[in-house]
């Protein structure tokens, strides 16, 4: 066979979808490889490999990024003060990081994603709502971190990208030496701006221009996209958290990104001394300076710190969450290499960073989403199922979480009560023409209403109306044989699998299961 007929025969291989299909894994709880695959299944223990200290590296790495330095800094520019910015931004993360643990909990005891556990509360249809509205999230978050940290766009997405093919087990050790490197650098821009500008010439001296109603829904909103800076992490939280357990992440979130946003508060109001400009955008500050061999290690600084976050938090997110779209042929890896491409240029990051408040909208925008669902999750786990879940059922499309037609409808209402109250806000958020009265007011607190009626509705519903196939009086975790298989036909099956036998362990055996 000659050079010319063997590319044409390697190329027609490529071509074909039988050739880019996944290998099952024997272990797998899914009638077939078109309900799981190695990454969607629980993680095997020996897999188990994140410890404290990489959930302490993460967290402290992940806070000091370019977006948290801008979420601070533009928060004077639409004129709140450094006393009234902090506060808003240590509440918020306060927050966020109960919301990390109750839902993290979550993960570190069952050891399956996102996609899978989001099946117990919304049904094994209506879960892929979630699951693509965090993909959509993520791919955004890629391109803007992509974005924000480029000197050159195609050469940082270029030099990001190998990082893409690196396992989850072993991209905790990137997490590592960014906490070695980063949180030095930020410190020494904290000393450089008292040192240039003291903090009585230049952040003390710095006054709110908002008084009255105006200044507290200004704070509010405030606060609320400080919760919509990782309100998409705490949606799949899960994804990290199979891996081990996290209750350090109640401690080490308000602190990490309290502090950060110090030093870009301090850093900022530095720069307004200095350079006559509110510059929220670090890149721009730094740009502004004489010493090239400064700008070079602080910038070098920024494109490690930016490059981490957009490996976990984006592309390593939508690539664990795009394997419950198709995982016959997604995983992981291959799913971050669509997330490089569609987030990386297909979406226009440039557009979301074209002002202060711009950022501020996008941040606080999807929040109007990502509470109610969150919200949802935690309430169907702690109070409605009181931890006792099936986990071989939800992979199951007609197990005992399929519902009604692979739809929960309580999950449904619960989301439809939730979102309208926050929509017509966020309509005039993008477009101040349109007035919608008191539904600005209600955007401002999108997180927190959503969460909150989302969570009540739902208790309510599944307290009036139980779905009792769902009702367990333990936690069914594992079992010793897979299901007979004979009978699944795909998506064709309508069987009900959801009363197999099943090796049942209570919550209480968890420990052992860890070791």
């Amino acid at each position: 066979m000659n050079t010319g007929n063997l590319k044409l025969s390697r190329l027609s291989r490529l071509a074909r979808l039988s050739t880019w299909k996944l290998e099952p894994e024997p272990s797998t709880f899914a009638p077939s490889s078109a309900w799981s695959n190695r990454d969607m299944d629980p993680v095997p223990l020996h897999k188990r490999t994140w410890t404290m200290l990489n959930y302490i590296a993460y967290w402290v790495s992940d806070a000091m990024n370019v977006a948290s330095w801008e979420l601070a800094s533009s928060m004077l520019a639409i004129g709140l003060s450094w006393q009234q910015a902090l506060p808003a931004i240590t509440v918020g993360h306060v927050i966020i990081a109960i919301v990390m643990v109750l839902n993290g909990t979550i993960g570190a005891r069952l050891h399956i994603p996102f996609p899978v556990l989001n099946r117990s509360s919304f049904g094994f249809w209506l879960s892929y709502f979630s699951v693509i509205s965090r993909v959509v999230l993520s791919m955004f978050w890629f391109g803007i971190q992509t974005f924000v940290g480029m000197i050159c766009y195609f050469l940082y997405w270029s030099i990001q990208f190998p990082f893409m093919l690196v396992s989850p087990q072993r991209i905790r050790k990137l997490f590592l030496l960014k906490a070695i490197i980063v949180p030095p650098t930020w410190l020494a821009l904290l000393i450089w701006a008292f040192v240039k500008v003291p903090p009585n010439r230049g952040l003390f001296a710095q006054k709110a221009v908002l008084n009255g109603s105006e200044l507290s829904w200004a704070w509010l909103s405030a606060l609320n996209s400080a919760l919509g800076n990782y309100a998409t992490l705490g949606v799949n939280i899960p994804d990290f958290t199979s891996f081990h357990s996290q209750y350090v992440q109640l401690i080490i979130i308000p602190i990490a990104f309290t502090f950060a946003s110090f030093v870009g508060i301090a850093v900022t109001s530095a720069g307004i001394t200095l350079y006559g400009q509110v510059l929220w955008d670090p890149l721009k500050l730094i740009n502004q300076w004489d010493n090239r061999a400064a700008a070079f290690f602080v910038s070098f600084a920024f494109v490690l710190s930016t490059l981490g976050t957009n490996i976990s938090a984006n592309s390593l997110s939508a690539g664990n969450d795009m394997t419950a779209l198709c995982p016959r042929y997604i995983n992981i890896r291959r799913g971050q290499i669509i997330c490089a491409f569609l987030g990386g240029w297909v979406l226009c990051p440039w557009e979301i960073l074209a002002s202060a408040t711009g950022f501020l909208s996008f941040m606080g925008g999807y929040t109007v989403f990502l509470g109610p669902i969150t919200g949802v999750m935690i309430t169907d786990y702690w109070l409605v199922h009181r931890t006792h879940v099936d986990v071989p059922s939800m992979y199951q499309p007609h197990g005992r979480y399929r519902y009604t037609y692979g739809v929960n409808w309580r999950a449904a209402a619960a989301m439809m009560v939730s979102v309208p109250l926050t929509l017509p806000g966020l309509i005039n958020n993008i477009n101040a023409k349109v007035h919608v009265g008191v539904g600005t007011r209600l955007f401002d607190i999108s997180y927190v209403l959503g969460f909150t009626v989302a969570s009540t509705v739902y208790f309510t519903l599944s307290k009036l109306f139980p779905a009792h196939e769902t009702i367990l009086d333990r936690a069914v975790l594992e079992r010793e044989t897979l299901p007979d298989e004979r009978g699944y036909s795909g998506s064709d099956n309508k069987k009900d699998h959801s009363h197999i036998d099943l090796d049942v362990l209570k919550v209480d055996s968890l420990p052992e299961l860890s070791r």
